[in-house]
């Protein structure tokens, strides 16, 4: 049975939930997505060859400054004390692809699942922006959760994800 919107009132209106009387936990959530694009695009951004400049490092920091802003982003959410954000992009020769990884820390009241999720988006949407004028057909995609932990629910850990590849973090 799904869990009830708490994000709904009695009469099915949005609204904010109140966290007040929750405890304050340290919260970690990871996050991944990723860009699809050409090989010859993937391989323009490893030697530093795209008219815009590094991208990886780019948009490593547009998904740091969109964590930080989340609760500017999406209507609902906090805006949290985020004790530390980390963001990975690796690119994939392999798969034609740029993977991206968030992890966002914080103690609070409510969890940073979205503020791990936005870093993802911007820093993808970051990639074509910074890419888009030598491959329009690139795609973000796959934007999810894949762990957290702290807050009444506990550990959540999505079932068969593997690691970043060259990713020395073991999740």
């Amino acid at each position: 049975m799904p869990a009830e919107l708490s994000h709904l009132d009695a009469r099915g209106r949005a609204r904010m939930v109140d966290v007040a009387d929750k405890p304050v936990t340290q919260r970690i959530c990871v996050a991944r997505g990723e860009v699809r694009m050409a090989r010859a695009t993937l391989e323009r951004i490893g030697a530093g060859s795209t008219p815009k400049g590094d991208v990886l490092a780019t948009a490593r920091l547009a998904g740091i400054q969109a964590a930080k802003r989340t609760g500017e982003w999406i209507p609902l959410c906090h805006p949290l004390p985020i004790d530390g954000v980390e963001l990975d992009l690796v690119p994939d020769l392999g798969g034609e692809r740029v993977l991206i990884e968030a992890r966002v820390a914080a103690h609070a009241r409510t969890g940073v699942e979205m503020e791990a999720l936005v870093a993802v988006a911007a820093a993808g949407l970051t990639v074509y922006d910074m890419c888009k004028a030598i491959d329009r057909g690139m795609t973000v995609e796959s934007v999810r959760l894949v762990q957290k932990s702290g807050g009444k629910s506990g550990d959540w850990l999505r079932p068969d994800e593997p690691p970043l590849p060259d990713d020395p973090k073991q999740l």
